[in-house]
């Protein structure tokens, strides 16, 4: 199954910052998956630039502390 949409994580200043994002996630396990969860392609973009990308092997590891904390929600909830 395919999800869009955004999330919203606060910088350290506090200013809430929005991450786009883009994923493929199935509802079993998978070897090609998040550590081996269900996302297998994960796609983050903030201020108009990819900041993150997981297809089924990590291409492009957070970029910003805003983009680890999206990560760390979206893998809570779907992974």
């Amino acid at each position: 199954m395919w999800t869009k949409g955004t999330v919203t994580v606060l910088t350290k200043d506090g200013k809430p910052v929005v991450i786009h994002y883009w994923m493929k996630h199935y509802d079993g396990t998978s070897e090609f998956g998040i550590n081996e969860g269900r996302i297998s392609k994960l796609s983050l973009r903030q201020d108009g630039r990819e900041v993150y990308n997981f297809d089924r092997g990590l291409d492009i590891e957070p970029q910003t502390m805003e983009a680890e904390m999206a990560l760390k929600l979206l893998m809570d909830k779907y992974n």
